[in-house]
């Protein structure tokens, strides 16, 4: 299994999916992705939570049930499994430290922390030495992410501040960096070429056309999914549900795995993990 440091590392870039649990952790890893993610707002939505509470914008699932869900999804596959870590869930740079800490413990091989608290993005000093404090409690071997979020809420950010403070936390001691909500190739290619470290996109947002061919052809080192297979899990439970509602008929299920398989691959995982 290739580490997930050398994957960042590596001459051509890599898909990073996202899971919310561990069956589609086991999912993922089974279609021979490298590496997963977790996704807050899959599991938040999993939980029946919004992905984040309005209108403070406050993360509504806990700490300590995001990492509960983190670390059943890390021990459920032999791939690394790189965490979503919300803003730290603190603003200080110690309560950053600690939530580096708990993702180690979680079995967690990277994790991202972004500069948003739900509200505003965090003053850059401040935010600097978040990712500062966060390298020192990763140690070498966790893949630290630095994500700005100042094109993904539109607030009056130009993309010359978003570089500048992804290159400010490549400095600081993050290895990869991410400025989520940019959806045009054109814009990509200027951040991987101006961020000075690998560079992570996500797809699947709104109406975007983006592929994985094309972002590997820019240079993009990371393509991560963030909540769009959650979300597609999701539209598929309400068509199936309205067609019964409205029908009563099933062909929805022409569509599902059936059961000997899901056993056979959940049976075939757990002896891979050696449990």
């Amino acid at each position: 299994m290739t580490g997930f440091r050398e994957l960042h590392e590596a001459p051509t870039g890599f898909v990073m999916p996202n899971a919310w649990d561990a069956g589609s952790a086991v999912l993922l890893a089974a279609a021979g992705f490298p590496a997963i993610a977790t996704t807050s707002a899959g599991i938040a939505f999993s939980l029946a939570k919004g992905d984040h509470t309005l209108p403070d914008g406050a993360p509504s699932v806990s700490r300590e049930d995001m990492f509960e869900r983190m670390q059943q999804i890390a021990a459920a596959v032999a791939v690394p499994v790189s965490g979503d870590l919300e803003d730290g869930y603190g603003a200080s740079p110690e309560r950053v430290a600690e939530t580096i800490v708990l993702a180690r413990e979680a079995g967690l091989v990277g994790g991202n922390i972004e500069d948003y608290d739900g509200r505003n993005l965090y003053d850059v000093a401040l935010a600097v030495d978040r990712i500062v404090a966060a390298r020192e409690a990763a140690g070498p071997d966790f893949v630290l992410t630095a994500r700005t979020d100042g094109q993904l809420i539109k607030t009056p950010t130009s993309l010359a501040d978003s570089i500048d403070r992804a290159n400010r936390f490549r400095a600081a001691g993050a290895d990869c960096l991410y400025i989520p909500g940019v959806n045009d190739l054109d814009t990509i290619t200027t951040i991987v070429r101006e961020v000075d470290g690998p560079v992570n996109v996500v797809i699947g947002l709104g109406s975007s056309t983006l592929n994985v061919p094309d972002l590997l052809k820019a240079g993009v080192q990371r393509i991560s999914l963030g909540g769009s297979i959650a979300r597609a899990a999701l539209g598929f439970i309400r068509r199936s549900a309205e067609e019964l509602a409205a029908h009563g008929t099933i062909t929805f299920a022409q569509d599902q795995i059936p059961q000997s398989e899901l056993n056979e691959l959940f049976a075939r995982s757990t002896e891979l993990r050696g449990n």
